[in-house]
């Protein structure tokens, strides 16, 4: 399964299984949107999760996990998580904590 494949499949168990789940845009990448917020999304080969700034990232055994940092200029958003495709059997769970964070 391709990491864009896995993304997809993960749309499409939280879509039916939470009626306010639903696929957004995060900065212009597929993602997934609760209370209209972005909770979760794919971009190249990883998925980035809005976990807080106080998640632990070595505590669930990830190692490539790195703060979201799209801006030049500007510092990492530190409550954003990028995942590598390597670590992709930690996606769905993933997904859920971030929904539940987002709530």
């Amino acid at each position: 399964m391709s990491a864009e494949e896995k993304f997809n499949a993960i749309v499409k168990k939280m879509e039916p299984e939470y009626t306010d789940v639903h696929l957004g845009k995060m900065m212009s990448s597929p993602g997934l949107k609760v209370n209209n917020k972005v909770f979760a999304f794919y971009h190249k080969e990883t998925m980035g999760f809005r976990l807080g700034k106080n998640f632990d990232a070595p505590k669930y055994g990830l190692k490539t996990a790195r703060w979201l940092s799209p801006f030049k200029t500007k510092p990492p958003l530190k409550a954003w998580y990028i995942i590598d495709f390597s670590e992709a059997d930690f996606w769905e769970e993933l997904a859920s904590m971030a929904m539940e964070f987002t709530r």
